[in-house]
């Protein structure tokens, strides 16, 4: 069973020389996967009919 919680954030500009986009993870997300500044993040995306699917796994999940 998978557990669905909805988020909004807003999109910026990550730097004014590159075309690179940044956003925000939510708090709740932060908190419940203890994510530290300067974790790295595994993006995982699917396409379909016009809508993108995101799964993000902390590369440290699963370790201790």
């Amino acid at each position: 069973m998978h557990d669905y919680m909805g988020f909004k954030t807003t999109v910026a500009k990550a730097s004014s020389i590159t075309n690179s986009l940044r956003t925000t993870i939510p708090a709740g997300i932060v908190h419940q996967f203890n994510l530290k500044d300067g974790d790295k993040l595994d993006w995982t995306l699917k396409v379909e009919k016009g809508q993108i699917g995101i799964i993000v796994k902390p590369e440290n999940a699963g370790t201790s």
